[in-house]
This record gives C-alpha cells, sequence and structure tokens, in this order.
C-alpha cells in the first residue's frame, strides 16, 4: 500500500512540476503581435459574433500561455464602446470599456481602443490583476483595428 501511494505521489508531483513549468512559459508581446493577424483572419473566417464568442471562450489558438484576446465595439444601441469579447475576463464583455481599470483604479480601455484606432503597432504596458496568478503584475497589450471592431492581444509581462 505505501509502494502504491508513494508511486501515486511521485506521478502526481511530476505532473503539477509539468503544469507549473508550463505556466511560467508566457507569451511576450512580439508573440501577442504574432497573434493580432490570426485574430483578423479569424474574424474574417467566420463572421464577428462567432469569432467574438470564440475568443471570449478561450478557444485555441487565441488562449495560449497567459496571451488572450480583448476585442472592442459600439453597443447594440451604438451609444457606447463596449467589451465584445475579453478571454481574461468574460465577465467584462457588454460593459462598457470605461470598466477596464489598471491596479490604480485609472481607465484603460479607451486608452486600448485609441491604441487600435491609430494602428501604429504598439505596445501598451499596465498594471493590472494578472489573469494566471490573481495578483496586481504588470501586463501588455497590443491592438488593431478588425473590422468596427478593436482587438488586441494582452498577456503578463514578465
Amino acid at each position: 500500500m505505501t509502494l502504491v501511494r508513494g508511486t501515486l505521489l511521485a506521478v502526481l508531483a511530476g505532473l503539477l512540476g509539468s503544469a507549473a513549468q508550463a505556466a511560467g512559459a508566457r507569451g511576450t508581446p512580439a508573440d501577442a503581435k504574432a497573434m493580432l493577424p490570426k485574430v483578423a483572419a479569424h474574424v474574417k473566417a467566420v463572421g464577428r459574433k462567432q469569432a467574438l464568442q470564440d475568443f471570449t471562450a478561450r478557444r485555441p489558438p487565441f488562449f495560449e500561455r497567459g496571451l488572450y484576446v480583448v476585442c472592442f465595439g459600439r453597443n447594440g444601441a451604438g451609444s457606447y464602446l463596449a467589451v465584445t469579447a475579453h478571454g481574461g475576463f468574460p465577465t467584462f464583455v457588454g460593459g462598457s470599456i470605461n470598466q477596464i481599470k489598471d491596479a490604480a483604479g485609472k481607465e484603460l480601455g479607451q486608452q486600448m481602443w485609441d491604441a487600435g484606432v491609430k494602428g501604429n503597432g504598439g505596445v501598451l504596458r499596465y498594471s493590472v490583476r494578472s489573469l494566471m496568478t490573481y495578483k496586481v503584475e504588470r501586463k501588455f497589450g497590443v491592438f488593431q483595428k478588425v473590422g468596427d471592431d478593436v482587438c488586441g492581444v494582452e498577456g503578463d509581462a514578465s
């Protein structure tokens, strides 16, 4: 019985170690920039509605190594800018972009929208609650216009 228990614990420890190692391999801003064309191509291939659902549902390859897709666009009535997809925090979908704030409470949503509209390919850097650790960490995002929306790929900074 002790041998079986010891073997099971060793296997479990190995699996947990592998998972922890994989969790530590975070995507980079360069990886995020490389994902953006896939985001635009997916919208074109399956349509806006399905693509936004896929991004929020964290369907591969749009959720990997701590990278995830966020999109912003006009709400149904067109009266304000809303979160249309969010692979990091799905509960944000449908709400105003103004609900996205940094760790100090400063609004980030409009900055993300503006970065995508300008389309200069720059990387925004900010502090928010991490998707991977739930602690306040440095994050980055790259954004671009995709149809009527602005979509971006966010990730945890190293």
